[in-house]
């Protein structure tokens, strides 16, 4: 479904991505973690070309990202992104953000872009705030209408970036149980996330990244197995996030 090959990503004089290549399969659930600045979140925004890159490619269902005559709006359209912050529009109800790129992008009547919108807002129990401004809402409540609007588009890989960095821990289970249900109904998801409890459960692979590189790619399985086995650098991360 995705292929990254050989990736890499300059600001100027710094390098932030290395030669970083994965594969993604239909399905698949893949995890990627590492401390702050290792370049996950780059990755990820170059799946839908959110963030350019200047050598390697990416592949998204048979599409090349590199290739210039590719319609890169076209294919975002196809790739549903989750940000840390909801990315929202403040002055619409979530009705309306919920219909809107529906009916830009896709060419939906008003009728059928709600009927969709109105189903996944079930889908992430938020039916009773459909007439409310996302001003009115929790920031779970936010992350969820934001994961539905991605889902409205029917999208065939949703990337998360951080889904839940940005919450009160109280507001974190409910938006990743919505992401471990998406899982278990068999959307491929690449996500950013600090959250081992999540990988743990939903994972099919772990992708460690630091200063720019994947240094490991391999099934959570073998990442928390045996921490011992790891890069130094992977078994440092883990013992600091997994002994509270």
């Amino acid at each position: 479904m995705i292929s990254i090959k050989n990736i890499n990503k300059w600001y100027g004089d710094f390098q932030v991505l290395t030669d970083c290549s994965t594969d993604v399969k239909k399905g698949e659930v893949i995890v990627v973690c590492g401390p702050s600045g290792s370049g996950k979140s780059t990755l990820i925004k170059c799946v839908n070309a959110l963030e350019p890159f200047q050598k390697g490619d990416v592949v998204v269902d048979g599409t090349s990202i590199a290739d210039p005559k590719t319609n890169l709006p076209q294919l975002r359209s196809r790739v549903g992104m989750v940000f840390q912050h909801f990315e929202l529009f403040p002055h619409m109800t979530i009705t309306e953000n919920l219909t809107i790129a529906q009916i830009k992008v896709l060419g939906r009547s008003k009728e059928e872009a709600t009927k969709k919108g109105l189903q996944l807002l079930e889908r992430v129990g938020l039916t009773a705030h459909k007439d409310k401004h996302p001003g009115q809402l929790s920031g779970g409540q936010q992350q969820r209408v934001a994961i539905a609007r991605a889902l409205a588009m029917d999208p065939i890989v949703m990337l998360f970036d951080e889904p839940t960095s940005a919450l009160d821990p109280e507001m974190v289970n409910e938006v990743l149980d919505v992401m471990v249900q998406l899982a278990q109904e068999g959307m491929t998801m690449m996500c950013v996330t600090h959250e081992m409890g999540f990988a743990r459960k939903v994972a099919d692979r772990v992708i460690f990244m630091d200063a720019g590189k994947i240094i490991e790619d391999c099934p959570k399985e073998e990442f928390f197995g045996d921490i011992s086995a790891r890069s130094e650098r992977a078994q440092h991360f883990l013992e600091k996030i997994l002994q509270h």
